[in-house]
């Protein structure tokens, strides 16, 4: 039986620009299970961050109906510009505090955030010093903190090297056996897709393919300005850095 922890049903967004209007989203349905990991790929502009600001209540659509089952975290590209506090265990204790949490419930949140993403022996550490991986880490360990059942990852590889890729990847996988749902938005599926139990590409904000990893790579990709990361790899189970 089918349990959604998001639905998209004919999704539609324009925005205005000099020039007129730009159609962001167009028509797009889509259905994300709960627990699952699922790879929303597309070139810049393609409509991904858009649609995922929609789900977290960040933009309205124009037309469609978006319903969640659960607590939606966004974190951005930048994961930088989420940090508020100057130390990690100050930042993840940011969200609850402001909540009303009692002392003991935040602390125990910030402790266990702060496990979970592997970031205890930095909670003291200077956030602004953390490495790009970690900073990732840490938005997420934010969203853990306030209960979030659905991590939404935009670009979270970008600017990142080899370990820090490797960072955020052992950070899904962690996510997945807790049975979160995990959504990244990503061009890069050479790093990731073996993570994923679903995959669909949006091209110019049209939803041009739903289905299996495998089945994906069946499809010749690089119409929507996808690599094909089969040119260097052997199979699905290999595409995790």
């Amino acid at each position: 039986m089918s349990n959604p922890a998001i639905s998209f049903t004919n999704i539609t967004k324009t925005f205005r620009i000099s020039s007129g209007k730009k159609t962001a989203l167009d028509d797009v349905s889509l259905t994300i299970e709960q627990g699952s990991c699922t790879i929303i790929a597309g070139e810049n502009g393609s409509g991904k961050s858009v649609l995922m600001s929609i789900a977290a209540g960040l933009m309205d659509c124009d037309s469609g109906k978006v319903e969640c089952d659960s607590k939606l975290g966004l974190v951005f590209q930048e994961a930088e510009t989420q940090i508020l506090g100057e130390t990690p265990a100050e930042d993840i204790a940011f969200g609850p505090v402001n909540l009303g949490w009692k002392k003991e419930q935040v602390t125990q949140a910030v402790e266990e955030a702060l496990q979970k993403t592997g970031l205890t022996e930095k909670k003291d550490y200077p956030a602004r010093f953390l490495s790009g991986g970690e900073k990732r880490r840490l938005a997420v360990a934010c969203m853990l903190a306030m209960n979030f059942s659905t991590i939404i990852l935009d670009e979270p590889y970008a600017n990142l090297d080899l370990g820090g890729v490797r960072q955020v990847n052992a950070l899904v996988q962690d996510l997945k056996k807790e049975g979160k749902t995990v959504i990244i938005l990503t061009h890069e599926i050479e790093k990731c897709l073996g993570l994923a139990d679903k995959f669909a590409v949006l091209f110019q904000g049209r939803l041009v393919f739903d289905g299996a990893p495998a089945d994906a790579l069946k499809q010749k990709l690089e119409q929507w300005n996808i690599r094909n990361p089969l040119v260097h790899y052997d199979s699905v189970k290999d595409l995790v850095w």
